[in-house]
């Protein structure tokens, strides 16, 4: 899920216009790449981070409530397999291990009322954007919100192959 390339065009061309979107509404491209390099300086994981908040010079992202490990180790093992798998459009309960489904829909239940604000630092760069972390919730589907993978665990190089992106 964070290589680029192995995206399918229409995901691609979605994160691509999203980025730039994104990027736009913070008052540009290095912005936004500051701001995840901020968050990729956060250990163990940012989402962990007990004031629900990351900031650069110029950006800032919050959100409502600190994720547990217990959740961050079931997304990290869900992109493993999605590696390996290389799959496109990926549906995260496709998972046969009943045990390990039913860790998947607890943590999908955890963080689907999760919601990220990105905000300028000067309000005249722009007025930010929000994302959550799924792109499809239905009973036999859930699909990870590829905004929300690329913003927390996807490399900085993800991201410009993103913004750089030709339609």
């Amino acid at each position: 899920m964070c290589n680029f390339n192995n995206q399918n065009d229409e995901t691609k061309a979605t994160i691509h216009l999203f980025m730039q979107k994104a990027a736009q509404s913070v008052g540009g491209m290095n912005y936004l790449l500051a701001l995840i390099e901020a968050m990729r300086a956060k250990k163990p994981n940012p989402l962990m981070q007990k004031n629900t908040q990351i900031a650069s010079n110029d950006t800032i992202i919050t959100w409502k409530k600190v994720v547990f490990k217990d959740k961050i180790d079931v997304i990290e093992k869900i992109l493993v397999s999605h590696r390996e798998a290389q799959e496109k459009d990926y549906n995260i309960l496709s998972e046969p291990n009943i045990k390990t489904k039913k860790n998947i829909l607890n943590m999908a239940r955890t963080l689907t009322p999760l919601e990220f604000m990105v905000k300028p630092q000067n309000p005249n760069n722009g007025e930010g954007f929000n994302f959550g972390v799924f792109d499809t919730i239905k009973e036999d589907e859930i699909k990870f919100n590829p905004i929300f993978i690329a913003m927390f665990f996807c490399s900085t190089a993800f991201t410009k192959s993103a913004l750089k992106h030709k339609i």
